[in-house]
């Protein structure tokens, strides 16, 4: 949280603040003078001029002022109370549907009144619901003219209005004179290279913006203050990780050797020779894991492009070193596939592969947990289930996180903090088939090494993508029916809105009995998130076998899933889902030698921005390109799960809107690192505060 110096007050010392007041704002993370400051308004609304009523329209926020012309209680549905107001222009209503027996009285005897609020269409033409209003006397017709502003609409809680939030920022932003009460950070030479505003001026900028300043203006990228703010958040941020990663590189960690007695043989048995990606890729892992500090890689590589036999390659060479590698994956599914991956890939090494996840039984669980403590299990792959306390590593030296961006910070570090072997740290390994785009990646993943895989391997044909309307849904239906008489094997994706496993089940239940009925002729089988294990398995292997041609499944199939002959997906509602993950869909198919088509099968009308998200599907398979249009179109939020990525969750920073401040941020990090190292704990403290230990992961 943004925090201040020692010199910072208490709140009570506020005028009108007392213990209950204080209280309130410590629920939105208010908890001294200096945090007011910093606590930035959502939106504004201009209050500097009073518009005729005769020139109002529906839907605008408007400051009205006039004559009370009178109040009625009206009855219907349900009982209001209407206050009539008119000037030299016109009349208007203002309509309060909750209201005292006084605030009647009151308004009854008010000659003039000043009100704001949205226009709306009500019962009597153009009204008011609800707006906010003072009682005028006589001679108080005239506007404050020290309201030169814009006023601030701040984020707020149950019982802290923000007429009382506005009048406590105002005394913060009074003392901002005040000697040592907000320090400015930032040496003068980066504030002169960067363009940037000094903080205090930033600070009343973003409170008090100037009255001709649009009122879009904190989603503008021309707002001075805003601008020094969200670079100075962005910079905290980046601080932060840079010093995690300086700390993490003076950690000891076991170095390995090559590996080669266990990694020759398991090339050999490939079947297949690794791409230039690849082998550039497991080069920096190699050198990595013999530096003797932890390893620290993100591993991105679009669907299919061989990621995991990367992993194969990284935990071969920590096995051959004695020590032991976890891998864990988001889902069930996608950690059961690469669990039947690696026992084949390492059928005839001398590796033992163990497998645990939060449904294994008791029994099993038992036998798996003792050769994980004695060292006879040297890679146990799973769920999150691989951090439970109970789970115990004899000497843990790789951890690998599979599509980590679906994982909570908390259940990284508690992976990580398994390791605890006389002060040595396991290596990282993280890996990702969903693209992150360049901005994100400089600012949510500063502490990694990147290493791209950007080639496909030989034999993967490129997927035809059509968008087609669900009105032509029968024509689909005869299309599948087609491919699979063909000899060819399809998958229909059922997508719901709620994020519920039980809807997404029931759904998915629905279609596969409508296509049984149109299909009798094909066998069909269902999979969905709410199936026991070795159901899954089965119907996956049957599919895998050939004996099921089509299946019917939830977005459980997103990742792990390689069904060669399957060359033929339809995605249902489409437009319920983000781009990376209709990428991700798309990647099961198109892995054998047959074309292969994904037709996104979507409900009309589509809205702009659900055209505009569908159109880049059709025309590119490149999931970098894919996901920094999903960033653009949607948001970093959305495009990384801001609840799981702890330090994404900006109070001002913007990752698109502030995109071109991010070399600079960079650029300035660096320079302090090495210029100003003092200021690096107090600027991390400002933004960070208590969230802090979200960084080690």
């Amino acid at each position: 949280m943004p925090g201040s110096t020692k010199q910072s007050q208490e709140l009570t010392s506020l005028t009108g603040v007392g213990p209950a007041l204080a209280q309130k704002l410590h629920q939105v993370g208010i908890n001294q003078v200096s945090d007011l400051l910093f606590h930035l308004p959502l939106r504004y609304e201009d209050r500097t001029r009073i518009q005729a009523i005769g020139s109002v329209s529906l839907g605008d926020v408007v400051q009205l002022q006039g004559e009370v012309v009178g109040t009625t209680m009206q009855f219907g549905r349900r009982r209001s109370l209407l206050c009539m107001l008119r000037d030299r222009t016109g009349l208007i209503s203002l309509r309060f549907f909750h209201f005292s027996a006084a605030q009647k009285r009151t308004l009854d005897e008010a000659k003039f009144l000043r009100c704001f609020g949205e226009v709306r269409r009500g019962r009597s033409g153009f009204e008011l619901y609800h707006p906010e209003y003072q009682i005028l006397k006589d001679g108080e017709q005239a506007l404050d003219t020290q309201q030169s502003h814009l006023t601030p609409v701040y984020p707020t809680t149950e019982g802290l209005q923000q007429t009382r939030l506005r009048k406590v920022v105002d005394q913060a932003l009074s003392r901002l004179d005040e000697s040592g009460s907000v320090v400015d950070l930032l040496p003068t030479e980066i504030t002169r290279r960067f363009e940037l505003e000094s903080l205090r001026s930033a600070i009343q900028l973003v409170h008090a913006p100037p009255a001709d300043a649009p009122l879009q203006w904190l989603s503008s990228d021309s707002n001075p203050g805003q601008k020094r703010l969200a670079f100075e958040e962005l910079l905290s941020h980046r601080l932060c990780m840079r010093m995690f990663r300086r700390e993490a590189t003076r950690l000891p960690a076991p170095q390995m050797h090559s590996g080669e007695a266990l990694i020759k043989p398991f090339l050999a048995t490939l079947g297949f020779t690794l791409t230039g990606a690849q082998q550039r890729a497991f080069s920096d892992i190699d050198t990595d894991l013999r530096a003797g500090h932890p390893m620290l890689r993100l591993v991105q590589g679009d669907v299919g492009s061989g990621k995991t036999v990367v992993a194969a390659l990284a935990a071969l060479q920590v096995i051959a070193s004695g020590l032991q590698v976890a891998l864990m994956a988001p889902t069930e599914i996608l950690a059961e596939q690469h669990y039947l991956n690696f026992q084949r890939w390492f059928a005839d090494l001398p590796v033992t592969v163990g497998w645990l996840s939060g449904k294994t039984k008791a029994a099993q669980r038992k036998v798996t947990l003792a050769a994980l403590a004695n060292g006879q299990c040297q890679l146990l792959i799973g769920t999150h289930a691989l951090f439970q306390d109970e789970v115990t590593y004899d000497k843990l030296g790789l951890v690998i996180i599979d599509e980590q961006h679906r994982f909570g910070v908390h259940q990284r570090l508690a992976l990580r903090d398994k390791a605890n072997q006389g002060n040595l740290n396991p290596h990282q390994l993280v890996m990702t088939a969903t693209p992150i785009p360049r901005t994100l990646a400089m600012s949510a993943y500063a502490d990694l090494d990147n290493s791209i895989i950007d080639e496909l391997p030989p034999g993967r044909t490129p997927v035809n993508t059509a968008l087609i309307s669900a009105e032509r849904r029968d024509e689909v239906v005869a299309r599948i029916a087609e491919a699979c008489q063909g000899g060819s094997q399809a998958y229909w994706v059922c997508t719901l809105i709620e994020d519920s496993e039980t809807l997404q089940a029931q759904a998915a239940e629905a279609t596969a009995t409508s296509l049984a009925e149109l299909l009798p002729n094909l066998s069909i089988a269902l999979i969905h998130g709410r199936m026991k294990p070795a159901e899954k398995a089965d119907v996956m292997a049957r599919f895998k076998a050939g004996e099921i041609k089509l299946l019917v499944a939830t977005t459980v199939i997103e990742v792990g899933v390689d069904v060669p002959n399957a060359s033929l997906m339809i995605i249902e509602n489409p437009e319920r889902l983000g781009l990376a993950q209709l990428h991700q869909l798309r990647g099961r198919i198109g892995r054998g030698s047959v074309k292969s088509h994904c037709i996104l099968l979507y409900q009309t009308p589509l809205s702009r921005l659900g055209k505009e998200r569908l159109k880049v599907m059709r025309e590119s398979t490149d999931g970098f390109y894919i996901a920094e249009k999903d960033l653009e179109l949607r948001g970093p939020g959305q495009v990384l799960g801001t609840q799981q990525t702890g330090l994404m969750t900006f109070r001002i920073a913007d990752i698109q809107r502030d995109a071109a401040l991010l070399d600079d941020v960079k650029s300035a990090a660096e320079d302090i690192l090495q210029n100003h190292p003092d200021i690096v704990d107090p600027l991390i403290e400002r933004w960070l505060g208590e969230r802090i230990h979200y960084v080690n992961v």
